[in-house]
């Protein structure tokens, strides 16, 4: 997901992406450390993905 998409979404929303995108993490560090998982850069755009939908988070709740 992009900058401009995340901050057309609510905080609802946001909250909700952002809880389904720390499953997807903690999924993909479990398999990842049972076996390697076919392309391991997948961890590292979903943890950047969570800190920029908990960065959006923050600035819309800060703006009310």
């Amino acid at each position: 997901m992009k900058n401009s998409e995340l901050r057309g979404l609510s905080v609802d929303e946001l909250k909700n992406r952002l809880a389904v995108e720390k499953d997807s993490y903690s999924k993909l560090k479990f398999a990842h450390a049972i076996t390697p998982i076919e392309n391991p850069m997948k961890i590292r755009h979903t943890r950047k993905l969570i800190a920029r939908i908990q960065t959006e988070v923050r600035v819309k709740e800060l703006s009310k």
